[in-house]
């Protein structure tokens, strides 16, 4: 709640939390993520939050690094077209999807262009704080292996989010419970949410 702007948050339709994402460095970087993404339900995104289907992030980079890392994630998702279009497919930050480093502290009006243009905010922790950060170049997609896993069956994440196929399983309710308390209603423009 302190790195996170809760008005952000209340104009969110979707959030993804990846904990732990490995990035190893030995001259190329590569980063594996795994991690959970709701929605608002509803037509436009509109209700509570939804079970949240899995999902994969992936990532490579080259120049002179050394040395490995585990970071935690969140990712704000801002317009119905950033949703639909994860939901959908893999898609690559930066350029399937404007993706942008999310401001923090309690105000953030003062970075309102960067939400205004941005389908994603992304946030990161590596040491016990969230700070904005760039996933540019790194894929994000549904993890429908994970998702059988979790319920026991072959879901697309678009039926787990969109449709409601399936109840928020017991390994969800924390995560579900935390965002309708935190974040009941969705603040976003009506109009945006009609696209």
């Amino acid at each position: 709640p302190e790195d996170i702007p809760s008005d952000l948050m209340n104009k969110a339709e979707c959030v993804i939390v990846i904990p732990s994402v490995l990035k190893v460095a030995v001259g190329f970087s590569g980063s594996y993520g795994r991690g959970a993404m709701t929605c608002r339900t509803g037509e436009h995104f509109t209700g509570p939050w939804s079970a949240p289907a899995m999902m994969r992030l992936e990532g490579g980079g080259f120049g002179l690094q050394l040395g490995g890392q585990a970071t935690d994630f969140v990712i704000l998702v801002m317009n119905p077209r950033g949703a639909k279009a994860i939901l959908k497919s893999k898609v690559k930050l930066g350029a399937d999807a404007a993706a942008a480093a999310g401001p923090k502290g309690r105000d953030a009006a003062a970075a309102s262009d960067v939400t205004l243009r941005a389908e994603m905010l992304t946030y990161s922790r590596s040491r016990g704080l969230f700070a904005g950060v760039s996933l540019e170049g790194s894929t994000l997609r549904p993890d429908n292996g994970a998702n059988e896993g979790v319920y026991g069956k072959k879901l697309s994440a678009e039926d787990i989010i969109r449709k409601g196929a399936v109840a928020v399983p017991p390994a969800g309710q924390e995560l579900v419970a935390v965002l309708n308390k935190k974040s009941p209603k969705n603040l976003s423009d009506p109009g945006s949410l009609k696209e």
